[in-house]
């Protein structure tokens, strides 16, 4: 089943929706740089911009790479390579892919138990279950846009013209108004936050699960790997927060994640 899945078509089908993605990418790359010489932008400035923006996708996108190859044991390289190269993320690939496993009758994700059947019904879940941010975005997305263009600052200006303080001489007013800087986050990041809370919390607790049923508790025959990988990774992530936020070293906020990937990996294989 491996050889079919890593097959000539799979990697010509895979191959040619990847490209067409980076042509879009290049001509929408062009026709902003064009759009910033027309606005008067420095030419220095936005070559300087391409530098580093190029410079910083480099580390960041190892995670993706890690990505690949870990589904393509079970997957082949083909698809995986299309998922994560166009739309996909990797928390979201292997777990969609995990659950379409079990629910097909498979043991467990790899490509000695995968059939045509499995693998149909696994690539076609992977595909629907991420396409809504898309299609949502479609539809409502110019609402949104609304909001933080002109609409939504004359909305804000209208409600902050009466906040004027007038503190200056014979009560003048000085112009200034009040701003809460400790402005509340809103309903989506407290849902994003909750959400990711909830996706950790499900793997730390299938983790120790594995333990506990391994008779982990009074044997050790348990697995201890996911548990000390998670607990690593948890706190090399802690570290890069940690120099980004509290030293203001912004840049390293871009590696964070496939530092942690790679040395929760080179974990795993010492453990």
């Amino acid at each position: 089943m491996i050889s079919r899945l890593n097959s000539l078509p799979l990697y010509m089908i895979c191959g040619v929706i990847i490209l067409f993605v980076a042509i879009v990418c290049v001509i929408f790359m062009i026709r902003a740089y064009r759009a910033g010489i027309k606005l008067g932008m420095d030419k220095a400035k936005l070559k300087r911009t391409l530098t580093s923006s190029v410079t910083f996708s480099i580390l960041p996108s190892v995670g993706i790479l890690l990505g690949v190859i870990a589904l393509s044991g079970s997957l082949g390289t083909p698809w995986p390579w299309l998922r994560l190269s166009v739309i996909g993320a990797l928390h979201y690939e292997t777990q969609v892919a995990q659950a379409a496993a079990e629910q097909v009758g498979l043991k467990s994700l790899s490509a000695s138990e995968m059939t045509p059947v499995a693998f149909s019904t696994i690539a076609l879940l992977m595909s629907i279950c991420i396409m809504w941010g898309m299609i949502l975005s479609f539809f409502f997305n110019k609402a949104y846009l609304n909001k933080l263009s002109g609409k939504g600052k004359k909305a804000d200006s209208e409600k902050t013209a009466d906040t004027e303080t007038p503190d200056g001489p014979e009560g003048i007013s000085t112009g200034e108004k009040t701003v809460d800087a400790k402005k509340k986050p809103g309903f989506g990041d407290s849902a994003m936050v909750a959400m990711f809370i909830g996706l950790v919390s499900a793997y730390i607790g299938s983790y120790i699960g594995g333990f506990v049923s391994g008779e982990g508790l009074l044997t050790f025959k348990g697995d201890l790997t996911p548990i000390i990988v998670s607990i690593v990774s948890a706190l090399v992530m802690a570290v890069f927060v940690y120099f980004s936020e509290k030293k203001h070293l912004v840049w390293l906020e871009s590696f964070s994640i496939a530092g942690s990937m790679l040395i929760g990996m080179l974990v795993a294989i010492f453990v």
